[in-house]
């Protein structure tokens, strides 16, 4: 076992200084012990609020999550699977959906520029319009 606390909780304490908060995190192979040591190509499901202004997925959110996972992953010695997120708002309205490719992590930084990577993760945001 590891001192360092579960991929969630990580994930959860590290997005709040970004305006983001976590509300449910998954493993996508329903491993209990994935949490804490989690194998190479382990996926997983990333639920958060934002208490962003815009009605929208933003990039900069996106980037704020992938970024964090990365760090979290690299501490760890792991390469994330597939991540599919949900945002929503404060008050649990659905702002959109969007996913990275356990492909694309894999390929990061030989196969696929950072700018690359972020094109094919921004293109996979789905907004939905939220009423303000």
């Amino acid at each position: 076992m590891t001192s360092e606390p579960p991929v969630g909780v990580a994930l959860e304490n590290r997005l709040m200084s970004n305006g983001i908060y976590v509300t449910d995190v998954a493993w996508l192979d329903d491993d209990p012990a994935a949490d804490d040591l989690p194998r190479d190509g382990t996926g997983l499901t990333l639920t958060y609020e934002t208490v962003s202004e815009s009605a929208a997925v933003t990039s900069d959110e996106v980037s704020a999550v992938v970024r964090t996972l990365l760090s979290v992953a690299e501490e760890r010695e792991w390469t994330p699977g597939r991540l599919e997120v949900t945002s929503r708002t404060t008050d649990g309205a659905l702002r959109g959906r969007w996913h990275v490719e356990e492909e694309w992590f894999a390929g990061l930084g030989t196969e696929l520029s950072e700018i690359e990577f972020s094109q094919r993760v921004l293109e996979t945001v789905d907004n939905v319009s939220v009423d303000t």
